[in-house]
């Protein structure tokens, strides 16, 4: 069974061993988003300080780290597209599963936690962006109801956003 909880500073151990772990299955992928300076612990420490960041759990077990943040993101802005609404919303960055938890289906399942998270404060809009190399995330985002809306940069990379309303 899956469960979305903050992270807490005692994770954050498990929480860079994910990223790093996400970062090799970047580069086996053919494409670099995630740079060995960010995200980095510094990152992840001040994610869990303000209450952004978060672990998915399967029986349990840290099997995901992703950051959750309701206060919007500054360089969503610039999109060279454009966004489907203009209201509140969550963005979620720096998502990433272990190896050990791959292809079983667990970005579906977490995506459905956010969405739940988000429904309970009130939030129905979600944000997102990935790396233009990054098939596999976009297919699982596009596989989850999120819709393209244009591009960006962001972190120094050419990013794909996406968008999804919540019924």
């Amino acid at each position: 069974m899956e469960n979305l909880e903050p992270a807490k500073a005692s994770d954050l151990v498990d929480c860079c061993r994910i990223l790093d772990e996400g970062r090799a299955f970047q580069k086996e992928q053919g494409f670099v988003q995630w740079t060995d300076r960010y995200p980095n612990a510094e990152t992840i420490r001040d994610d869990i300080q303000t209450g952004k960041g978060y672990v998915v759990k399967v029986d349990g077990r840290i099997a995901g780290y992703m950051c959750i943040d309701f206060d919007g993101e500054p360089v969503y802005g610039s999109l060279r597209g454009e966004w489907r609404a203009s209201v509140p919303y969550a963005v979620v960055h720096r998502m990433a599963f272990g190896k050990e938890f791959r292809g079983r289906g667990l970005a579906d399942a977490t995506f459905r936690l956010i969405g739940e998270l988000c429904l309970s404060k009130r939030i129905g809009y979600i944000r997102i962006d990935t790396n233009v190399r990054n098939a596999r995330m976009q297919h699982v985002l596009e596989k989850n109801g999120f819709v393209k809306c244009g591009t960006l940069v962001f972190q120094g990379s050419d990013n794909v956003a996406y968008d999804k309303i919540l019924k």
